[in-house]
Order: C-alpha cells, then structure tokens, then sequence
C-alpha cells in the first residue's frame, strides 16, 4: 500500500512538472498589435530558446503557414530579455520567432551567459522538425521555405556567421556589422572576416542607430561591399540601442515587419517600403536609406 501511495505521488509531481512546463508562457505588451494575439513562451522540446509566435496557432495551415524568424541577442547573450517587446510584435503579425537563449526573468537579474552562432541554426532545425511531426501543435502549419535569420550587434555578427546556410531565405543585421579585424575582439564573438559577406545568397537588410551607433561604421562599410544581393540599410538617428524595448518595439519593429511580411509572406504591399525610387521608407523623417539591386 505504501509503495502505492509514494508510486502515486512520484506520478503526480511529473505530471505537474511536465504541465508546468508546458505552460511556461507570458504575454507581452497585451500581444503586440498585429492580428495575431501573441505569446512569449519556453516549449519542453526546445528549453534552450525562446518563442515568440501567436497564441492561437489553430488557424495556420496549409494556405497559411507560419513562416520563421530565428533571432540572436545583443552582446550575444544566451537570453533576448533586451527585444522582448521587438520580437513579440514580430510575431503578432503571422511569424514563428524563436530566439536564442533561455525564456526572460520578469524581475531580478537577467541571463548573461554567451551563445553561439550554431543556437541559430538549431532554431532551423527544431522548426523543420515539428513541422513533420505528427504529434506537434506545429505539424504543417510552419513555412520551412521562408526561413529568416536575424540579430542584434553581437547577435547581427551570429547573423552573418550562419548566412550562408542555404535553408536561409533573408538575413536582417540590426547594429551590426563585420569588423575589418575581428581578432581580439569581445569573448565569444565570432570571428568573422569582412571577404565572408560575399557568401551571402538572400536580400539582405541592414538596421542601424546612425552615426552614433558604435556598429554604423562596420554596417555602412557592410553595405557598401555587398554587390551580389539585393540590399537595403536605413538609418534612424537613436545610437546602438535601437527601439527594441520601446513600446511594440519602436521603429525598428514596424521597418522589420514590413521586411519580413515582404520576403516571408510575398506582401508586396508591405513591400514599398523598400521598393521604387523613392522608397516608402525614404518618405519618413525619422530614416536615411539608401539600397542596391532592389526595384
């Protein structure tokens, strides 16, 4: 009776443990302002990173799917607690966003432990996987052919580390840039050289703070140096930090969306930011953009 009763509560506390998990979740900022109420969340299969995607993933399918956005961290941290507010307003729009590190704390210190470039492509490979799993919420309802990779500063250079991977649809680079040295730089940067930007194979956009932005010299010498690709850069004058924990993430969340919602989801519309001569975005005060190989 007694081996029962321990068996019984043995079983419980897995139980328990294993909802626990599954339920690890957070909204954020009321679930951005897309049409997709969004949620920030830990799944059991993947606890070394952080999704962000919409709440109710019963009405993606086979005529709409959930294209993916895998994200790397400022300073390379193993945690986005500084894009919360970015990446759930990314994904409130349609996207499954899935960043490196560890869900963030909402209070106290947060995780600054170093990632590696190779968590981007993980991100890749758990999509790919749920996407053909029959036992996944997932299971056919993720876009494994429209596949963006994207970062800040430290997490741009992962970015442009993993570029070449050919699964890769677009890159976006957000205050960043390759160094022409990058030797000696901060641990665990990737050591990345500037002759590498030429394994680049997707339309690439560059998001930089202006010239206070510790990172506008490497991106702006990036950008001049890519002639294979369709390219575009814009300038918003706020320095490195961006407008990532603005609220819905500032500017830089609405120029990003229109570039995922352009490249991942064929929206031409969202399109014209980046498109003729001017560009929509040309038209706003708060940027100075300039592109290569784009219409």
């Amino acid at each position: 009776m007694m081996n029962r009763i321990v068996l019984l509560i043995a079983m419980s506390v897995l139980i328990s443990t294993s909802v626990a998990q599954e339920r690890k979740s957070r909204v954020v900022e009321n679930g951005g302002t897309g049409a997709y109420r969004a949620v920030m969340m830990t799944e059991p299969s993947l606890t070394t990173h952080t999704v962000f995607r919409p709440e109710d993933i019963s009405v993606f399918g086979k005529k709409n799917k959930l294209p993916v956005i895998a994200w790397g961290n400022g300073a390379c941290f193993n945690s986005p607690w500084e894009h919360v507010n970015f990446l759930n307003e990314v994904a409130s729009h349609g996207f499954l966003v899935i960043a490196i590190g560890t869900m963030p704390k909402e209070e106290g210190e947060q995780e600054r432990g170093r990632s590696v470039s190779t968590q981007l492509l993980d991100a890749i490979d758990w999509a790919i996987a749920q996407n053909k799993d029959k036992n996944s919420p997932y299971y056919r309802k993720i876009d494994t052919k429209k596949i963006a990779v994207s970062g800040m500063s430290c997490g741009g250079l992962q970015t442009l580390e993993v570029a070449p991977d050919p699964r890769i649809s677009t890159i976006v680079v957000c205050n960043s840039g390759l160094f022409e040295n990058p030797v000696g730089r901060m641990p665990g940067m990737p050591q990345v050289k500037k002759d590498h930007l030429q394994k680049i194979h997707t339309p690439t956009l560059y998001l930089l703070g202006g010239k206070t932005d510790i990172a506008y010299e490497n991106g702006m010498d990036d950008f001049r140096r890519i002639n294979h690709v369709p390219v575009f850069v814009g300038n918003m004058d706020v320095g490195h930090g961006g407008t990532y924990s603005q609220p819905h993430g500032g500017e830089f969340a609405r120029v990003a969306t229109h570039w995922y919602k352009w490249q991942l989801k064929n929206d031409h519309e969202a399109g014209k930011l980046f498109t003729g001569s001017p560009c929509g975005l040309s038209q706003s005060p708060l940027w100075t953009v300039d592109k290569k190989k784009m219409p």
